[in-house]
């Protein structure tokens, strides 16, 4: 049940992101329009009520078949990786163009009057154009689509992969039924609609023939890239969740080579030591080297690293590129080496001229290799689109960043590991590009305390799980908690370990704070206001409320916890 539940959340939140922005224009048109049989008077015909259902069932079945096993089935056939998406484009223009001139669509289904009657064009069902649309759909690269790509492009398809591909299909057109029915309802039940249907019915054309060629120009990711992602966070937070960790296996194969990556949490604010960079495998092609040769990880000791984990068509990693094309610029002369491993989340991203090609697009001049078969993804344990893991001259990780932002921390780390590298080292003021990731909300994240999701922890050292001695640090970052004293860390909470207790400091800003607790003991939270309240816990897990007010309020608030209260999360309104 996990895996079906994750796959509808992970594809109903991609189905209500800006990705689907490209598509809903044809889908709410085309849904309402019929194409015209020999002799019918288009302007008076109205669409089958069948009509929208067919198109997402054609999107769903295509998209799943295209992400599970469009890049097998053309390996064995020996055709190049894009033919799916150019097939896919070929279909929609040709169906534009038939929506405007009849005479050409009854001329293209032709060859189908043969078939049981039903002919092609009466109901006009819509299943090809669904077909088409899932051949060409882009999602933005979200925790699901990633581990259903992993799985696809490293062999390791089961049941639990074609059901989460499924489930996640069927999230995503929840969305896009939406919107058919709408256009439907529109074209059906607006009578000036109804007499204009022929007009409708070309602007429905229009808008695939202008769909098909912005696809081949790539220009809907340049609308994608201008509309903040607005569900970054809420992926996030169902990758982080233990049903999302569960259905969707992130983290990668453990081996010895990889197992202390996990000592790098991610966006940690420090340096970290996570054991010798694992070596660089199952490449295919590099861009940006002379006469194309591999470049070895093991050749670059002396140097500092930074591996980047992408896809050209990835919008999160658009946004990325700037800064990383902008550090291998200042820096490449400092000392650093910045190495971009593509791994792609579509077929057509296998095609090394595609890749080559949007590598000179965004000014990358940094080797690019391409890791068509996931081998160095798996190798480093890598879970998103865009992620970042900088190496030390040693060939030791020191830093690991997922997704967007942050870009700052990663850019001071860089600067400090050329000057461990080279103490004489000169080097340039620091980069100042413009960091473009989405925000992603008004108040502080849920936060956890459990050693499986927490995410913000603002105090030093590795926070892990069993019992570990803190100590509140002389500055906090915002959004972010801190531990004072010993406390034990479990997967779902923290507990005192001692029985002076421990101090939990929250910096937040929220217009409600509440906490969830379980155990025996009464803690006492002193409030910003300078205010405290005690709180009696008593029993299973339940939320307590620790701050309510009219307007949202920003400031620390300090927890003295007792032994026997468990901890788990803090979440805010």
């Amino acid at each position: 049940m996990d895996t079906v539940l994750i796959g509808l959340l992970g594809g109903l939140i991609t189905g209500i992101s800006p990705c689907i922005l490209p598509v809903l224009p044809v889908i709410f048109l085309t849904a309402g329009a019929k194409p015209a049989l020999p002799g019918e008077r288009p302007e008076v015909i109205p669409a089958k009520r069948a009509r929208p259902y067919w198109i997402i069932a054609g999107l769903v079945v295509s998209f799943s078949a295209v992400t599970l096993l469009g890049s097998l089935l053309l390996s064995l056939i020996g055709l190049p990786q894009s033919t799916i998406r150019w097939a896919g484009v070929a279909v929609l223009l040709l169906i534009g163009v038939g929506m405007l001139f009849p005479g050409f669509e009854q001329l293209l289904e032709r060859p189908f009057q043969r078939l049981p009657r039903r002919r092609v064009g009466e109901g006009g069902s819509g299943f090809g154009t669904g077909l088409a649309l899932g051949t060409v759909f882009v999602p933005c690269a979200g925790p699901v689509l990633a581990a259903i790509v992993v799985a696809g492009s490293t062999g390791t398809v089961g049941p639990g992969t074609v059901l989460l591909t499924l489930a996640f299909a069927i999230g995503v057109a929840v969305p896009l039924l939406v919107f058919a029915l709408a256009g439907r309802s529109v074209a059906q039940r607006i009578r000036g609609f109804r007499k204009r249907e022929r007009a409708i019915r070309i602007t429905g054309g229009i808008a695939l023939i202008a769909l098909s060629v912005g696809l081949a120009f790539d220009l809907p990711q340049v609308l994608q890239r201008l509309v903040p992602d607005y569900t970054a966070g809420l992926q996030q937070d169902l990758a982080e969740s233990d049903a999302g960790r569960s259905a969707l296996n992130l983290g990668g194969l453990v081996t010895d080579e990889n197992r202390d990556l996990a000592k790098c949490g991610n966006d940690a604010a420090e340096l970290r030591e996570c054991g010798t960079a694992p070596a660089l495998r199952g490449l295919t092609d590099w861009i940006n080297t002379p006469g194309g040769k591999p470049v070895d990880l093991a050749s670059l000791r002396g140097r500092v690293v930074l591996i980047d984990f992408w896809a050209y068509s990835c919008i999160n990693c658009q946004r990325s590129i700037p800064h990383v094309v902008a550090w291998d610029r200042a820096y490449r002369d400092a000392g650093l080496t910045v190495i971009g491993v593509h791994s792609p989340e579509y077929a057509f991203e296998k095609d090394p001229a595609n890749v080559a090609a949007g590598a000179k697009g965004f000014g990358i001049e940094y080797p690019v290799a391409l890791d068509n078969s996931l081998a160095t993804w798996t190798a480093y344990r890598n879970r998103y689109w865009p992620a970042h893991y900088l190496i030390d001259a040693s060939g030791t990780v020191r830093h690991i960043s997922f997704g967007e932002g942050d870009y700052a921390t990663t850019e001071r780390m860089i600067r400090e590991l050329l000057r461990d590298a080279d103490p004489n080292a000169s080097l340039p003021k620091a980069t100042e590009v413009a960091d473009r990731t989405p925000k992603t909300g008004s108040t502080t994240p849920e936060t956890f305390l459990g050693s499986s999701k927490d995410r913000n922890f603002g105090g030093s050292g590795d926070y892990a799980q069993g019992t570990t001695a803190f100590a509140l640090p002389a500055t906090q970052d915002r959004d972010t908690f801190a531990l004072d004293g010993r406390w034990t860390v479990e997967t779902q909470f923290a507990t005192p370990a001692d029985a002076a207790g421990g101090v939990v400091r929250l910096d937040f800003h929220a217009r409600e704070v509440r906490v969830v607790l379980s155990g025996e003991g009464t803690l006492t939270a002193a409030l910003p206001d300078g205010s405290t309240r005690r709180i009696a816990v008593s029993g299973t897990p339940r939320s307590y409320r620790l701050i309510d007010t009219p307007q949202n309020t920003s400031g620390a608030l300090r927890l003295s916890v007792p032994r026997g209260v468990q901890v788990y999360s803090f979440t805010f309104g």
